[in-house]
This record gives structure tokens, C-alpha cells and sequence, in this order.
């Protein structure tokens, strides 16, 4: 059953059966695994995924991929589709109303328009995933690894890197999918770890700390926090006030909360 992209949805299908294979390989699904897939389209990685698993969640909003994807996995397990907005969906009352409720697996192509806004969703539902695989564009990988100093470090860089262990895994080439996209994408892996949020006290209060300090990026960090702390408080937590914000790794926002907060 064939379907037709649609743009507004940001959809473009995987068609490249190799690294399909790379990417059910590097999730290793296993059967007792609980497996939520965001945006399966029409099913390339839901069809192996399924397979190996038996039983498997998507959650889509186009109605009218809907069809084409059960078809296309009808021989093959459960599929359980819950035809939303991924942005509206409660992944702790789904854990919960599993009945093992075994820590999920999340996985997904995400649109460059949602990539963002659906990773801090998922970081506020951390405590109820064990990991997650994500196809995302490229750009946005790199940004999620870059390290301090790097001129595409910012607040999406330090968020994820608090929360997870962050593994970029292997490009995607633009003619993998159907129809082209104009970029390269990646495979990117996250794994829930406390290595440093377990040092934060508010969690609220460090992500309005890391917001204002990328506010503005060619401010210092003294000039973008200004109304949250005095540069007496970040000379005490070790940081030079005429520094900017990219220039400080995850130890130094961690180091500078636990002094304001």
C-alpha cells in the first residue's frame, strides 16, 4: 500500500534496507522489552522491531499512514497504535498501566520541528525509560554531543548530557529515505544517567539557569544570569564572570546551582 509523504507531518521514509538492519541491530530489542515507537510511518523499522518483540506500541498522528502500517505488519505480532500527538502522550500513567511495567524503550525517525520539544518530554519522563534510540537530523546529533567551546555547545548540549549518557552511532545518508531530504541524519543513542543530576536540587531551577545562560550567547555568563546571581556568587563557584556561556562544561552549571540555588 503506497502512501504519500506529507510535508506538514515532516515525513520521509526509510527505504534503505541496511540501515534498517543497523538500527534494529544497535536497539537489540529483545521480547520482554516494552517498545514505544514515535512517527513509524509505514512501518520499516516497526516491521523488524515487531518481529523480534512480538508486541509493539507506536504512537502516530497521521490517520492516514494508519491503515498502510497495519497492513504492511499484519502477519507479524501485536502492533498497538495510539493514533496522537507524541507531544500529548503520558509515558508514566502508560508505564504504569502495564502490566510489568518494565522501564520503556523509546524509538523514532523525529522531525526536525519536534526533535526538540520531544526530547524534553522524554527528559521530564527519564525516571520511566531505560533508553532511547532516535533517527534525528544530523545537526541536531551534533549539538546534543558537542562539547564545551564548540560554537554549537548550548542549552539543548548541556540539558541532555546533565540526564544522559549520549552516544552518537552512525550517519544516515539523505538517499536512505523516500522522498530525499536535503540533509544527513543520525542515529543517536540516550541512556537515562544520575552521574550528575543527582547533584541537582531543583530541577526546575537548574533548567531556568541553563535557559538564561544561553539567552543571549554573545553575553557573559555574568550579563545572562544578572538577575539570577551576582559575579561575587560565580567567582565562588570556581567561574570567571567575563566568561560565556559555551565555555562551561556540565560540572561548572552544576557546580555553579548547588551555590545559588
Amino acid at each position: 500500500m503506497q502512501h504519500q509523504a506529507k510535508k506538514r507531518f515532516g515525513q520521509n521514509f526509510l527505504v534503505d534496507d541496511n540501515i534498517i538492519q543497523r538500527i534494529v541491530d544497535s536497539i537489540k530489542p529483545r521480547v520482554d522489552d516494552t517498545i514505544i515507537e514515535i512517527g513509524p510511518g509505514l512501518g520499516a523499522i516497526t516491521l523488524p522491531l515487531l518481529q523480534r518483540t512480538e508486541e509493539l506500541h507506536v504512537i502516530e498522528l497521521d490517520r492516514d499512514v494508519i491503515p498502510k502500517l497495519l497492513f504492511n505488519c499484519r502477519n507479524d505480532g501485536t502492533l498497538i497504535v495510539h493514533e496522537m500527538d507524541v507531544l500529548k502522550f503520558n509515558f508514566n500513567d502508560f508505564r504504569m498501566g502495564t502490566p510489568t511495567q518494565n522501564k520503556l524503550r523509546i524509538v523514532g525517525n523525529l522531525p526536525y520541528n519536534i526533535s526538540t520539544p520531544v526530547l524534553f518530554l522524554l527528559l521530564k519522563n527519564r525516571q520511566d525509560v531505560q533508553d532511547m534510540h532516535f533517527m534525528l537530523q544530523k545537526e541536531v546529533v551534533e549539538r546534543i554531543a558537542a562539547p564545551p567551546g564548540s560554537r554549537i555547545y548550548g542549552r539543548l548540549s548541556v540539558m541532555i548530557q546533565t540526564y544522559f549518557k549520549v552516544t552518537p552511532l552512525f550517519i544516515v545518508p539523505a538517499t536512505s529515505f523516500s522522498p530525499q531530504p536535503k540533509v544527513e541524519s543520525a542515529i543517536l543513542r540516550l541512556v537515562p544517567d544520575d552521574t550528575f543530576s543527582k547533584a541537582i536540587k531543583d530541577h526546575k531551577a537548574y533548567e531556568d539557569l541553563i535557559r538564561m545562560a544561553f539567552s543571549q550567547r554573545r553575553k557573559t555568563i555574568k550579563n545572562n544570569l544578572k538577575e539570577l546571581c551576582t559575579s561575587d556568587q560565580l567567582s565562588t563557584a570556581g567561574i570567571d564572570p567575563g566568561q560565556r556561556s559555551e565555555e562551561l562544561a556540565v560540572d561548572d552549571f552544576l557546580r555553579l546551582h548547588t551555590h545559588i540555588i
